[in-house]
């Protein structure tokens, strides 16, 4: 694992700052696309923890590529922000610059983006399973009786939620909410297209020994074309998804992951849920990382390379 976490990038003078994120810092290139660079922050329960996981950043960003080059061939129709994976030489980097970079960047293009997160649900956990424990809705749409903590759903779900900024809470809505801040016509292909992500990735995922249990999708559009939808952001990365051991799989319980929820779990377990300023131990960092490696190891075939 590298030596340090690459929490923030600085760039000053050379490309203009647009965002921080949680996770990414996002910069112009020029008025039709942008940089972003996924950095090694990691949020849980919308804080950002005060240290970070070393090439967690490179690790998003490989793992997104696949995921957009895979699915872009199971689904022609299929329009994304991708541009590519490398920084643009002609932006005149010192080679400390290009290093906080390298394997980090993608090249994607300008977009609206509507402002509230796609979430589709194959299983009940998280927050679905403690709403539905209390109610048998999940984002207020009634569901089967009897089910059971980690349960596959009879058909995937689309419960979209609020896209918070930083520092700010996302709150669960219903598909009627979605539809009165983006309008009926966006939230309904929106829903299509989100569905038809998940099955298509938790297929291809089922096949490497992973459960996609759940994922948030982002999505925008081109103001000279509005009503094409465009997949953006990262995409069914261990940051987005709550991914599961197919062969540890069991109903009734919480399940293993391949995701954050290692570090979720262990705040909870701390006391630190929901608290600014925590500092993981090393332990946590090296275990979360090692999580996201075996994802990415067995989402994509590839071993990772750590240089």
């Amino acid at each position: 694992m590298a030596i340090y976490a690459v929490v923030e990038t600085k760039l000053e003078g050379k490309l203009r700052l647009v965002a921080r994120g949680k996770v990414r810092d996002v910069y112009e290139l020029d008025s039709e696309s942008l940089l972003f660079v996924a950095t090694d922050r990691i949020s849980a329960y919308d804080v950002i923890m005060k240290n970070g996981i070393p090439q967690k950043g490179a690790l998003l960003t490989a793992l997104s590529s696949h995921w957009f080059t895979y699915l872009t061939s199971q689904i022609p129709s299929l329009r994304t922000h991708f541009l590519s994976s490398s920084v643009p030489s002609s932006i005149p980097l010192d080679e400390t610059e290009r290093a906080q970079l390298a394997r980090r960047s993608m090249r994607v293009r300008r977009l609206q983006i509507y402002p509230i997160e796609a979430i589709v649900r194959g299983y009940i956990t998280g927050s679905a399973w403690a709403e539905y424990r209390k109610t048998g809705t999940v984002h207020g749409t009634p569901m089967p009786e009897g089910l059971q903590e980690s349960e596959e759903l009879p058909e995937p779900v689309f419960t979209p939620s609020t896209k918070a900024e930083v520092g700010g809470k996302d709150e669960n809505i219903s598909k009627e909410k979605a539809a009165e801040i983006i309008g009926v016509d966006a939230a309904k292909n929106i829903e299509q297209l989100s569905l038809e992500l998940y099955k298509k990735a938790a297929a291809y995922a089922r096949s490497a020994g992973i459960i996609i249990a759940d994922t948030k999708f982002e999505f925008g559009f081109d103001p000279a074309d509005p009503s094409t939808v465009i997949l953006v952001d990262e995409v069914l990365t261990p940051d987005s998804s709550r991914f599961w051991p197919a062969d540890a799989y069991a109903v009734g319980k919480t399940q293993d992951s391949f995701d954050k929820q290692f570090l979720r779990d262990w705040l909870t377990r701390e006391g630190l849920k929901g608290k600014e300023g925590v500092e993981m131990p090393l332990e946590i960092v090296a275990r979360t990382y090692e999580k996201y490696v075996e994802a990415y190891e067995r989402l994509t075939g590839s071993k990772w390379q750590t240089q």
